[in-house]
């Protein structure tokens, strides 16, 4: 018998696992058609779940183990592979980078356009953890602006 992995939409396993319901998933779609944005952020703006709830249904279902940034330091020269705006617009963070193995941290591991981009501009193969949207961009913001600071007090990058 061959394992079938299944590539449901967030919403569908978000309601399948009893987090939210489908009326909440409706309500939720209708603004990401009205205004754009990431149904998961729709979800917990709306106060219908909350991040770790969403980070956990991922996990159990692709199995992309979860790294809580909040105790964990990332390497500055990672920063210059992965540049500032890319992170912002897929939500990631470099972590670790093992010879060609990029690891990064993301909010949606299921973004395969992301994924694809992201080994084309690194030339690494991408190794995926999930995180939470916040955590994410709480360490972007903190560690791109000391990458941005230290390019400030010195410009030639040494």
């Amino acid at each position: 018998m061959t394992k079938r992995v299944t590539y449901k939409k967030l919403g569908e396993l978000l309601v399948e696992r009893k987090v939210i319901t489908a009326e909440q998933l409706e309500k939720a779609l209708l603004v990401q058609q009205g205004k754009g944005g990431l149904l998961g952020e729709i979800l917990v703006d709306l106060g219908f779940c909350n991040e770790e709830a969403i980070v956990q249904v991922v996990t159990v279902q692709y199995g992309f183990p979860f790294l809580p940034l909040s105790n964990y330091e990332v390497d500055m020269e990672l920063l210059k592979i992965v540049p500032e705006n890319v992170a912002r617009q897929f939500v990631l963070i470099p972590i670790d980078k093992v010879g060609n193995t990029l690891t990064v941290a993301m909010s949606n591991p299921l973004n395969h356009q992301a994924i694809e981009d992201l080994e084309m501009m690194t030339q690494c193969n991408i190794l995926i953890f999930i995180s939470t949207t916040t955590e994410i961009r709480k360490a972007i913001d903190h560690y791109y602006k000391k990458d941005s600071v230290k390019k400030e007090v010195d410009p030639s990058g040494h």
